[in-house]
This record gives structure tokens, sequence and C-alpha cells, in this order.
């Protein structure tokens, strides 16, 4: 209904004009005292021929004004779809339509070649970075002593952020090598602990963790980002007390700590991008891209994320591995 008054009030002048010449001719003619009869039966004819031509012009452009709502959501091909009207001015649709497919599968193309070079840019770096970070451990290991331990957690860190910067430029690239197989949790879990083994030390944080004896079918580099992320968070908002790390039967990781906990009305957000929260703003460091990067590689890998915290008692936060 919408669409037909929309049509009789852009035709109301082509209208008001037809009814105009139709008005004229039986005038003129009574003027010079035609019988009404023999005007009658022409006019008629001709405001019925009128009729049946305005309702087809209608239904036809009712016809193309749903084929263009269709055309909408189609990727391309766009022209294809009115192939069947052979007006001028839908041949210069088509036209301008082709030419615009063009233009933006060319801007396409550049914006993917800037990508791909942006990624192998910073895959160089990423691998340049490591090697004076690996020669800075290795010189740090025979020193044993409160600033060499502060600058191998700072170390840590430096390769959490690198690691972030790729994971963020690789997660919506095309080739992600995902890897899926048979993984021991236990590993996963042991390695994330070893790196942030320091920062317990430092923070005098107690580690609640025995084997969990279970694998699941899940790509173990990225998951291993997702978990010691999480742990990363748990030990930096923890400044007393402990992180426990369980298996929660039949498939869930579960991280809790007694940190400073989340704020009621943070937890529906904490997981968008760039959100840092109560305790992000005031921290001033906060990214807001650390969740949010554990719930895209989540929803990648078919596993879910959720969390439960109130403030000043600590959070919860459990890795579902069916996605459940």
């Amino acid at each position: 209904m919408r669409f037909f008054i929309k049509y009789i009030r852009e035709h109301l002048c082509t209208i008001i004009v037809c009814l105009l010449c139709y008005s004229a001719f039986p005038i003129v003619l009574l003027l010079y005292n035609t019988p009404v009869a023999v005007i009658l039966y022409p006019t008629a004819i001709s405001l019925v021929i009128a009729s049946l031509y305005g309702v087809y012009r209608l239904i036809k452009a009712y016809k193309k004004n749903q084929l263009l709502k269709y055309m909408r959501k189609l990727p391309a091909n766009l022209t294809d779809c009115i192939s069947q009207y052979n007006k001028t001015d839908d041949a210069n649709y088509r036209e301008l339509i082709n030419l615009l497919e063009q233009k933006n599968q060319s801007i396409i193309a550049e914006l993917m070649n800037k990508y791909d070079d942006m990624i192998e840019y910073y895959t160089v770096w990423a691998h340049q970075i490591k090697t004076p970070i690996a020669s800075m451990r290795l010189t740090l290991q025979n020193e044993d002593s409160p600033l060499s331990r502060r600058l191998n957690d700072d170390l840590v860190r430096i390769e959490q952020y690198v690691d972030m910067v790729m994971t963020y430029l690789r997660l919506d690239s095309d080739s992600t090598d995902y890897v899926f197989r048979e993984t021991d949790i236990d590993s996963i879990i042991r390695n994330a602990v070893r790196k942030l083994s320091g920062q317990f030390i430092s923070k005098g944080l107690r580690l609640d963790y025995t084997s969990v004896n279970a694998s699941a079918v899940t790509d173990e580099k990225w998951l291993s980002f997702v978990v010691e992320q999480i742990l990363t968070n748990a030990v930096k908002y923890t400044f007393a007390g402990s992180i426990s790390i369980t298996w929660r039967e039949p498939d869930t990781i579960v991280i809790a700590d007694t940190g400073m906990g989340i704020a009621a009305d943070d937890i529906p957000r904490i997981f968008e991008k760039g959100y840092t929260g109560y305790h992000g703003r005031l921290d001033k460091k906060a990214s807001g891209l650390g969740l949010y990067l554990c719930k895209r590689i989540c929803d990648r890998l078919g596993h879910s994320i959720t969390v439960k915290s109130e403030p000043d008692k600590g959070s919860e936060f459990s890795i579902h591995l069916t996605g459940k």
C-alpha cells in the first residue's frame, strides 16, 4: 500500500494533465451542441483504455521495485537481474552498476593487497623483535635478583603484546592457520603458568592447580592464547590471595581469582572491542583488546567463554570447549 500511494504522488501531475485532456474533449464537443450520447461513448472507451494502461504501468513499476529490493541483498552480478528491461534508462542503470561494481572490486583488491603487505610486515617485525627478547632473557638467566625478575616479567608482557598484535591482525585473515586435533589441556595450562610464574612469585599469589587429565579437539595455539590472556588478567587484577585453574566436566576450563572483581555494569560489555571497564580506566594501560580477542577466537574455534564476578570478591572465567 505504501508503494502505491508513493507511486500516485510521484505521478500526480501526469494524472491531472491526462484528466484535463480527457475533460477538454467532451467540453469542446458540448460547446458545438454534439449529442451527449455521442460524446460519452468515445470518452468512456478512452478512459477505460487509459485506466488499463495506467494499471499496467503501475504493476510493472511495482515488480521493478520488488526486484530492486531483492538486488540489494545480492553480492555481485547485479545487472543480470534487470536484463529483462530494455529501456534506455535501464540500460544506463546496468552500465552504471557495472562501472560501480568494477570500481568496488578494484578498491577491494587494493585494500587486500595493502592488508597482506601489512600482515607480512608485522610478521617479519614480530620475528625480529623476538630475537632481542630471547637474547635478553638468556642474559637474565645468569642472574637472580629482584631487578632481573622484574625485567623477566616485563619481557613476558612485551611478548604478550607482540602476540596480541599478531592475533588481532590475523584473526580476520582468510589464511588463518587453524589446526584442529585432540589436544592435551594440561599442556596448554602448564605452558601458560610457566610463562607467568615470575609474576605469581613477585606478587605472592598462590596457584591452585592439579592436572585435569583431559583433552579436547581444538587448535592448541589459539586456545593457548585465550588461556594465557585470561590468566594474565587474573594475575594483573589480583593483589593478594590465590588463582585457581580447574576442569569442570565435561568440557570446561575454569580460571578463578580472588582479585578486584568486575562491576555488574561492566560484565555485559567486557568482551566488546576497546572496552576497558571501571578497573581498566583506573589502570590507564588497559587496551580493551585482550578479552575481545578471546571472545572472537572462541567463536572461531566453536568454543564459548562466560564470566561470573563480583566487585572485591574475584572473578571466574569459564571456557566451554564444546561451545555450550
